[in-house]
């Protein structure tokens, strides 16, 4: 059985591009409002989207978006976005933690550096956003939150040389 997210407000880190916003164009078929939340307000060199190029495309797939700039590792970013939405949805009722920061490396040719910024983005961004957001998702019918993650994988291909990011 499949539920409508017509009318819920979902905040999505990390949307302008991949997964997030995968998920945020699957709510916007619903009619669901959507705050999209990540770093990109400019085009990356390499890299496609930008919040504002995700709200079209959230916007034409039937949902109501809203861009926000948002660096998960900040809490005052993170508490802005969290008002923001409030501001302009009038409540939330998902959370969805999707930034994310990766380097495929092993444990000694990782960057201390780079270390800090995967564990600033995809731990501490996390207890940040959902710290922000728990209590106004506690006003909510059915409130949710998801986290989304690397997964552990022991595989030799993925552990072997990539043991600093798995």
């Amino acid at each position: 059985m499949s539920r409508s997210l017509a009318g819920k407000t979902l905040l999505i880190t990390g949307a302008s591009r991949g997964i997030g916003k995968a998920i945020a164009l699957r709510a916007a078929r619903d009619g669901a409002n959507i705050a999209v939340a990540a770093k990109t307000r400019r085009k990356h060199p390499v890299l496609p989207g930008t919040i504002y190029t995700a709200v079209e495309e959230v916007n034409e797939a039937g949902g109501q978006g809203l861009a926000i700039r948002l660096d998960v590792r900040d809490p005052d970013s993170v508490e802005d976005a969290v008002e923001t939405t409030l501001r302009q949805f009038g409540g939330l009722d998902i959370l969805v933690n999707n930034a994310s920061a990766i380097m495929l490396a092993n444990t000694r040719e990782l960057p201390i550096k780079r270390f800090d910024l995967m564990f600033n983005t995809n731990v501490r961004g996390t207890y940040l956003m959902s710290r922000a957001a728990v209590p106004h998702l506690l006003e909510a019918e059915n409130p949710h939150v998801l986290n989304l993650a690397p997964p552990i994988n022991l595989d030799p291909r993925w552990f072997r040389d990539h043991v600093a990011y798995t």
